[in-house]
């Protein structure tokens, strides 16, 4: 009773379970790019879209400040509390390390007390502008999959872009704008991303919501990615079919989300009053704990591992594509162009294989791997061999009659004699070729 009671209950979790299961994991990952399957002819691999795993971006790129002098510490000097303009006895020394802020710390781990942080020299040059270029670079195209969180460990900037690259820093493009006045800083109406739809998302707006107010939160500025896809997969990113099908049509969309290059431009430190207190300028600098960026290699749908090597990122491309992006086909497989992969349909998409050129496919040449058809095999539609009947397997290599375990003397079905041409061609084929994955 106990047994049948238990094994109830558990089946009413298995179900509940499932049923309050986001919709985001039903979809699928995208984590394998082909599977082999069963059919009539026997194992055929069966290719889907793959894309490599979120992650964070910020371990592979390479930062870089402009004017390159402006991190505080060479010379040493002082430095105020934002609050109180005669504390000043907080010091920013490069010579010593307790005392540094270099630009590296901030992408460090922030679980410690006090907080690591970079840090701006002073407004000491007053009334000269103090604005610094932040570039983060990781000559790469890479997909953002979440929102990109910057904490500052001084006042949020009254004013800041964030902008974007795709062509490795050569032209740039706003992402957003940030003030706490934006018609006096940029002559643009405040907005927020709640004012955006589907129609407008990919609309450049300026908001007041991160450079205004002292609150709990007052030192993190966001770029809302998951809010922009919120448009089309809904609040709780359960409609992921929705948001994939726009990504899969519509190009400026994925673009939007892609970047090679992401630029802070800090223009306007944060002051928190209307005017510049001229006699305590040691007060007024930029600071920055931490800069979080989620993503992943953009690899089009044709790959899932992405390799961190000599410091630069690559995907490692399937489906016979090649390129950084897996963004062209191999030598000898252009029998059609080039296509990126497709989300749909779900949840298994579209891998869009590049198949091998007329001028590359001999008598009897198959699969992806360019193996050849045995025992008088034929190649149907360049990736799987049709066997006689008696014989089964990939290439055909196999008696099917070995499988049943019913070869026999009596059965007319032998193997090859030692020494014939299909034995040698397999021998060769598999001493030569890359291994077959089963």
């Amino acid at each position: 009773m106990y047994l049948s009671r238990f094994l109830s209950i558990h089946a009413l979790w298995v179900t509940v379970s499932s049923v309050m299961q986001p919709y985001p994991l039903v979809w699928g990952h995208y984590d394998l790019c082909k599977t082999q399957i069963y059919t009539e002819e026997g194992k055929v691999w069966d290719y889907m879209a793959c894309q490599p795993e979120s992650t964070d971006m910020t371990k592979y790129l390479k930062v870089k400040l402009d004017p390159p002098d402006i991190t505080c510490g060479d010379p040493p000097e002082t430095f105020c509390a934002m609050g109180n303009p005669y504390m000043c006895n907080n010091e920013c020394d490069a010579s010593t390390p307790e005392l540094a802020h270099p630009p590296e710390l901030m992408f460090d781990f922030e679980g410690r007390h006090p907080s690591t942080f970079w840090q701006s020299a002073t407004w000491k040059e007053y009334p000269k502008p103090l604005q610094v270029n932040i570039t983060l670079s990781w000559s790469k195209t890479i997909e953002l999959t979440d929102n990109i969180v910057i904490t500052f460990e001084s006042g949020r900037p009254d004013q800041m872009i964030l902008e974007k690259s795709l062509d490795y820093g050569r032209t740039w493009q706003p992402y957003q704008y940030y003030a706490t006045d934006c018609l006096d800083a940029f002559h643009m109406d405040p907005k927020s991303v709640k004012d955006l739809s589907q129609h407008t998302v990919l609309e450049i707006i300026c908001t007041e919501e991160y450079s205004t107010g002292y609150t709990t939160n007052s030192k993190i500025i966001h770029f809302e990615i998951k809010d922009r896809f919120a448009f089309f997969a809904g609040p709780r990113l359960r409609n992921m079919a929705s948001l994939y099908g726009q990504l899969d049509t519509t190009k400026k969309l994925r673009d939007f989300f892609t970047v090679t290059d992401l630029r802070i431009r800090l223009l306007r430190p944060a002051v928190g009053e209307i005017f510049v207190d001229e006699l305590h300028l040691a007060r007024y600098f930029y600071a920055i704990s931490d800069i979080k960026v989620r993503g992943r290699c953009k690899c089009n749908l044709h790959a899932t591992v992405c390799v961190y090597d000599n410091s630069k990122l690559t995907c490692e491309c399937e489906h016979n594509t090649t390129g950084p992006d897996c963004g062209k086909c191999k030598k000898n497989y252009q029998g059609r162009p080039w296509s990126p992969g497709s989300y749909l349909p779900i949840p298994k998409g579209t891998a869009n294989t590049c198949i091998p050129s007329i001028s590359s496919i001999g008598t009897n040449v198959c699969d992806n791997e360019l193996l050849h058809c045995q025992n008088g095999g034929t190649c149907h539609n360049n990736v799987r061999c049709l066997c006689p009947a008696a014989y089964t397997g990939i290439l055909c290599e196999k008696l099917r009659c070995e499988e049943a375990g019913s070869c026999g003397s009596d059965s007319g079905q032998g193997a090859p004699p030692h020494g014939s041409p299909a034995l040698l061609l397999l021998t060769t084929l598999l001493g030569t070729a890359s291994p077959l994955v089963f």
